[in-house]
């Protein structure tokens, strides 16, 4: 039992790690709805999400067979590696051109629609999908036992769910830090495209520099606040 739970801690550090491309995700694609809507689709979007990882589970044998070669050299994760990593590519560029040009598409982002919800919806579960490829395999590398897969995956979402509204609502008050998100999503973006085509970029060559330049933001914008205070002292 003492094992068991080991693994399960391992596998929910695991999930949580990988998690926060997902968080970036989510608070820049729901970034683009009115607030009113923004709760709702994090919740429908993830718990989709949920679905679909358990259903990735629940197929883990197709999952181990999913290296083998289906067009000349690529698998099936390569193939979704591959893609994945240019739709975020895409989407991050776009994403950081909207947002240096200000066009925000206000009557769009006013009316909100159920198209536009719907699609992104759509992107939170694909991009979720992407994501989960990885930790999924590695998971079933771990263990056979598919409760303690699904007891990480599900707490792990709840971890997500928590967090992703004050983060995403930080990164939207701060253009900065919304672009250096988008930026680490290009860095992801490219991670996963290199990963398709079987060149595999070490972990801490991403998390390292992103949390570098994340804690450098950090010290400018508390300078900022700090310069901005002692103004009025001046006067």
């Amino acid at each position: 039992m003492a094992d068991a739970l080991g693994l399960l801690a391992l596998l929910i550090g695991l999930e949580l790690v990988l998690g926060v491309d997902n968080v970036l995700v989510i608070a820049i694609l729901t970034g683009r709805l009115p607030e009113k809507d923004r709760p709702r689709a994090r919740l429908i979007g993830l718990s989709l999400a949920l679905v679909s990882r358990i259903a990735l589970l629940a197929v883990v044998v197709f999952l181990v067979g999913m290296t083998r070669p289906l067009v000349w050299t690529f698998s099936a994760r390569d193939l979704i590696l591959l893609a994945g990593g240019l739709f975020l590519l895409y989407k991050a560029v776009k994403e950081i051109h909207h947002t240096i040009a200000l066009k925000e598409d206000e009557a769009a982002h006013a009316a909100g629609g159920s198209g536009r919800f719907n699609a992104i919806i759509g992107q939170i579960v694909l991009l979720d999908i992407v994501f989960s490829i990885d930790s999924v395999i590695t998971a079933v590398g771990l263990t056979n036992q598919l409760w303690i897969i699904v007891a990480a995956v599900v707490l792990s979402f709840v971890a997500i769910l928590f967090f992703a509204r004050p983060i995403g609502d930080f990164i939207l008050r701060h253009p900065a830090l919304k672009i250096l998100a988008l930026s680490f999503l290009i860095t992801i973006g490219v991670t996963l495209f290199m990963e398709g085509l079987h060149q595999p970029v070490p972990k801490a060559y991403i998390y390292l520099p992103m949390g570098f330049a994340l804690f450098v933001e950090i010290l400018q914008m508390r300078y900022e606040h700090n310069r901005k205070q002692a103004r009025p002292g001046k006067g």
